[in-house]
C-alpha cells in the first residue's frame, strides 16, 4: 500500500470513527427542551411503526427500560398527545394511538428541526443539503431494518 493510500485509509478512518459523536451532538443540538425530545422521539415510533404499538414494543424500539417508556407514555396520554386503545389483533392488548394534537405536536417538531436544520447548513448549498437530507433519511431507514434485523436473531 502506497503512503498516499495508507493517509487517505486513515483519515477515512478518523472520519468514521466520527459518526457516533457527530448523531449524539445532532440530538443534543434539537431546538428543543429535554421533555419535547423524549416526546418527539415516542410520537415519531410510534407514527413510523409498521403496526400497533404496545408500551413494551415503544420501550424496545427506544432502547429504554419498560417503566421508562411507561412514564413517558403516561406524560404523553396527560398531555393528550396519545391515547390508548384495545388492539385490533388481540382485544387483551392495549397498544398506543397518537391523537389529532399528538400528531399537531409531530408535526411542529418537524417544522422546528427543519428551521435549525437550514439555519445550521446556511452555508451549504442546496444540492449540499438535499443530498445531506437523503443520505440522513437513508441512514434512519437502514439503520431501523438493521436494529430489526438485530432484534430477530436475538430472538
Amino acid at each position: 500500500m502506497s503512503s498516499a493510500s495508507f493517509s487517505e485509509q486513515s483519515s477515512d478512518d478518523l472520519v468514521l470513527d466520527q459518526i457516533g459523536p457527530a448523531l449524539s451532538r445532532l440530538r443534543r443540538r434539537a431546538p428543543a427542551s429535554g421533555k419535547d425530545l423524549s416526546r418527539n422521539l415516542v410520537l415519531n415510533v410510534i407514527a413510523d411503526a409498521p403496526g400497533e404499538t404496545t408500551v413494551g414494543g415503544l420501550a424496545a424500539e427506544m432502547g429504554v427500560a419498560q417503566p421508562v417508556a411507561s412514564r413517558t407514555v403516561a406524560a404523553c396520554i396527560a398531555d393528550g398527545l396519545l391515547r390508548r386503545a384495545a388492539s385490533q389483533e388481540d382485544g387483551r392488548r392495549t397498544v398506543l394511538e397518537l391523537t389529532e394534537h399528538g400528531e399537531a405536536e409531530r408535526n411542529r417538531f418537524a417544522a422546528e428541526q427543519r428551521k435549525a436544520f437550514e439555519a445550521i447548513t446556511a452555508a451549504w448549498s442546496p444540492e449540499e443539503r438535499i443530498q445531506f437530507a437523503r443520505l440522513l433519511a437513508r441512514y434512519g431507514d437502514d439503520a431501523t431494518a438493521w436494529s430489526k434485523k438485530q432484534a430477530a436473531s436475538r430472538g
